[in-house]
């Protein structure tokens, strides 16, 4: 239940408005969590009840997503939130450096903390698109419009996940969210909350269920076969490997090592680093 409900909250954090309208390539982690979530369904459905559930309960993120407003006036106004976010984020971050002005010099050019990732490689590159054979093995198909077009075609797919470059001087438009929003793959997730939401909605009424392991048990046995729509191309994924998710597995690998050795006090009298903070 942990992995599902962490998936989901980050999902609800990427498709914020404010979070979709502040570069052109954030609406590519949509995607691909919306991805994660339609291939579970379509194919491991059986033995993942904890993300359907998970889906279920936070389905009004599916729903604003659908209902995303993409005109000027609603775009502007989501930025004008992130604005106001930084604004606060900056304050607080000047008052923690104030705090430790006895502590430390502090340098006269104040700037704000900020975390970045490395450039992902182009999309196009690293994926592979295959479909499930009747004998249950996969086979690569060429990169062309998939069945029920849940898949967007290659040279789409090219110019939406391209590489991710400075965004400085880029204002968003109509026209921009539109194009990418209509391609949301929500068929999926969509249809899945058309059946399964009032059935448990029933269940805990007819039931008075407070507790969710009888509705996690409901939806271990049920089954969504004829209900959905016919099954996308699997997208495999090929790992490229980059600066960005290396500092990250070294930083994940030391914190699990730190916290696992604390007793007996192996680290006492020593000086651990495990993060460092830029300032710029």
């Amino acid at each position: 239940m942990v992995a599902a409900s962490k998936l989901l909250h980050l999902l609800e954090a990427f498709s914020t408005p404010w979070f979709l309208f502040s570069s052109p390539q954030n609406n590519n982690l949509v995607f691909f969590l919306l991805e994660i979530c339609n291939n579970i369904i379509q194919y491991q459905f059986d033995g993942n009840n904890k993300l359907v559930y998970s889906i279920i309960r936070k389905r009004s993120v599916f729903h604003q997503l659908a209902n995303l407003p993409c005109d000027a006036a609603s775009i502007q106004n989501a930025l004008q939130k992130k604005k106001k976010r930084a604004e606060l984020s900056r304050t607080v971050s000047m008052e923690a450096q104030s705090s430790e002005v006895n502590k430390q010099e502090v340098p006269s050019e104040q700037g704000a903390y900020k975390a970045t990732l490395e450039a992902m490689p182009g999309i196009d590159k690293i994926t592979e698109k295959s479909q499930v054979s009747a004998d249950g093995t996969l086979v690569s198909v060429p990169q062309t419009r998939g069945r029920g077009g849940s898949a967007v075609e290659s040279e789409a797919s090219r110019s939406r996940f391209s590489s991710v470059s400075s965004s400085a001087g880029w204002t968003p438009t109509s026209d921009w969210a539109l194009s990418w929003k209509s391609k949301l793959p929500l068929q999926t997730i969509m249809r899945l909350l058309q059946v399964l939401v009032p059935q448990v909605e029933k269940i805990c009424i007819d039931k008075g269920l407070t507790d969710e392991t009888e509705i996690l048990h409901f939806l271990q046995h049920g089954t969504l076969v004829g209900l959905l729509p016919v099954p996308h191309p699997i997208l495999i994924r090929k790992y490229q490997a980059n600066s960005g998710t290396t500092a990250w597995f070294h930083t994940y690998m030391w914190g699990v090592i730190y916290i696992r050795n604390v007793d007996p006090p192996i680290w006492y009298d020593t000086d651990i680093r495990l993060f460092e903070i830029q300032r710029i």
